[in-house]
């Protein structure tokens, strides 16, 4: 007896086929993603990276967080801070958090500079480098350079933003300019670290490697370094675009700097290793790098570094060390000396919020230590300074940073003494000291939960 002719549904949409399916194809873009793809891709993009600098003969900057992933560091200048969320459409920005002007020394020095970035599946550019960078070198061109006209314009790739979207970014030129003069910045060291004005182009892997720059500006090359993937990556034979980017969700705790170093046994090691490799690489480097135990200067008086340099500086005559723990401890145990105070607030943005309610202490703990008159050995009052340390060196310690330099100084730098009143602080006078301390170390990373909670405090702690 012949068996019944089977239904269309039966053929084609069984339901635990269809989970089946829907399971490969999970698992098909999982092992696409994995780990020694996005190496493998991060290889070959840099190859892209290092053949432009060939051919352009300009240094290599790389545009954190990814842009360190493709660069060589022995071929790396310096690194820049431009967020593509200051270029979203609609949320046009100049920040004036991350300035970058430390790179104008860089471009001065070499007639221009090349800085690295890469984005995602689909997008041709980064926003950081299709608007952000532009809105950078039009607000400093007009700022340094107001006697040349010309060089006011926005210029932006055409085939990646639009006549509407950058006529509407140019309309806000003017203010962003403003917004950088607030920060009451000396232009004159800057505008003599160039000799002419900046203007932006763009190369990605579809371009031919022959750009031709006008002899009237410094060129700021912004090269994205992935080549444009506009499917699923399941077609590209393992290439991941963007496989820098977001390295929380894959990294393990690798860095770039880690991979640089170890790039030839990751690389060589099968997948189902490097989950291991990767472990004992970071806990064998340290999360601080070549940082750790260093402390950096970022106003008078004040420094910044890593927990890793708490001992040293304790040692150091003169010295008030904050320590920001990532733990959370209660107050009445964060003294621990007359010049030492370890602050628990955690991590990541809980401990930014935290900080709200600590910088009262701290701040109380900063006065008392600098009314101290305590001479040491020699009969002499030392010099006083702070040290803030935090996990990073770049978040927490400069967030603190910025509230002891306005709590503790006067608006020429001076200490203030016992008997001055302070007026209340204001945003503005809250920028220019931030914008101070960014200038200072332009790789400072203050989360904006910490800024706001900087800003909370100082703004209301007369209510």
């Amino acid at each position: 007896m012949a068996a019944a002719t089977p239904t269309l549904a039966e053929v084609i949409f069984p339901e635990q086929a269809n989970h089946n399916f829907s399971r490969i194809l999970g698992d098909l873009k999982r092992s696409n993603l994995s780990i020694t793809n996005r190496l493998r891709s991060i290889q070959h993009d840099a190859s892209f990276v290092e053949s432009v600098a060939d051919a352009l003969q300009l240094p290599l900057v790389a545009n954190e967080r990814c842009g360190s992933w493709y660069i060589d560091p022995a071929r790396k200048t310096a690194s820049a801070y431009f967020k593509s969320t200051d270029g979203h459409t609609g949320q046009w920005k100049f920040s004036t958090r991350r300035i970058n002007l430390h790179l104008l020394g860089v471009v001065g020095e070499h007639n221009g500079c090349i800085i690295v970035d890469s984005t995602r599946r689909g997008k041709r550019h980064p926003d950081a480098l299709s608007k952000t960078i532009p809105t950078w070198c039009a607000v400093l061109n007009r700022a340094l350079f107001p006697d040349i006209p010309s060089s006011h314009t926005l210029h932006v790739p055409p085939n990646a933003v639009s006549d509407s979207e950058a006529s509407q970014i140019s309309a806000r030129l003017p203010d962003f300019v403003e917004s950088f003069r607030s920060l009451k910045i000396d232009l004159a060291p800057l505008r003599a670290q160039l000799k002419k004005p900046l203007r932006p182009f763009w190369i990605t892997q579809d371009d031919a490697l022959d750009l031709a720059f006008s002899e009237d500006f410094h060129p700021v090359v912004c090269c994205t370094s992935s080549r444009r993937v506009t499917g699923t990556e399941l077609g590209e034979g393992g290439y991941i675009q963007g496989a820098g980017d977001d390295t929380e969700n894959w990294a393990l705790g690798l860095t770039a700097q880690i991979w640089w170093k170890h790039k030839d046994e990751l690389a060589s090691t099968p997948e189902s290793d490097l989950p291991e490799l990767i472990e004992r690489l970071v806990a064998e480097e340290g999360p601080a790098g070549d940082s750790a135990g260093q402390v950096r200067r970022v106003a008078p008086g004040i420094y910044v570094g890593t927990l890793e340099a708490a001992d040293a500086q304790l040692a150091t005559p003169g010295t008030c060390v904050v320590s920001l723990l990532p733990k959370t401890t209660p107050q009445d145990s964060w003294v621990k000396s007359s010049s030492h105070i370890e602050v628990g607030l955690g991590k990541s943005k809980a401990a930014s919020r935290l900080l709200r309610d600590a910088l009262p202490r701290i701040c109380e703990f900063a006065s008392r230590f600098l009314c101290e008159t305590k001479p040491d050995e020699e009969g002499t009052v030392p010099e006083k300074r702070f040290v803030i340390l935090c996990g990073s060196g770049k978040d927490l310690s400069v967030g603190v940073a910025l509230a002891l330099y306005c709590w503790c100084f006067d608006a020429e730098g001076n200490i203030w003494s016992a008997s001055d009143q302070r007026d209340s602080f204001t945003k503005t006078a809250i920028r220019v000291k931030l914008g101070h301390i960014m200038t200072t170390v332009p790789d400072a990373n203050p989360g904006r939960a910490t800024l706001q909670s900087v800003n909370s405090y100082l703004m209301d702690w007369r209510k």
